[in-house]
């Protein structure tokens, strides 16, 4: 729950006027004006919803056990203490269960997410909507640092 909070903190500084907020606004044909009039309560409660949406998705990715989980809880018998499918699943995480658990690996998977979900995500829209590149540029690198940090939490902490 709290690595969906990512994406509200790192947009609250990534488009602020002191980084790309005002390249943003040029580029999106925004005015702080229009920014203003949205409604910030509906905005951020979505914003954390999908947020952990993300969460979710990035936890599969970052955390190689829940592919093992995933694969042995199949089993109608993994419910079962003591069941041959559920030794070997415990065996298994004995042995392997805290590889690769570290912020920097996380941060490496959400690294390679946002390169190969997010960036053609931002690109393809932004294609449509005849943007350039800076507009796909700021908000890529929005995406790969929340991937980066949301991936190193989830990594880590979960």
């Amino acid at each position: 729950f709290g690595s969906a909070l990512i994406p509200l903190i790192v947009g609250a500084i990534w488009y602020s006027p002191k980084l790309f907020g005002n390249t943003w606004m040029r580029v999106a044909g925004k005015t702080q004006e229009e920014l203003e009039r949205g409604n910030m309560i509906l905005i951020f409660g979505l914003t954390y919803i999908l947020g952990l949406f993300l969460a979710v998705a990035l936890s599969q990715m970052t955390n190689h056990q829940t592919g093992l989980l995933q694969l042995f809880a199949a089993h109608p018998d993994f419910a079962v203490d003591g069941s041959e499918i559920k030794n070997s699943f415990d065996t298994l995480m004995e042995q392997f269960g805290d590889r690769h658990r570290s912020f920097g690996h996380g941060a490496l998977h959400g690294a390679l997410a946002s390169i190969m979900m997010a960036l053609p995500l931002v690109a393809i829209v932004a294609l449509f909507e005849r943007r350039g590149g800076k507009y796909i540029g700021i908000h890529f690198g929005y995406w790969l640092l929340t991937f980066i940090l949301m991936g190193g939490v989830l990594c880590h902490f979960m």
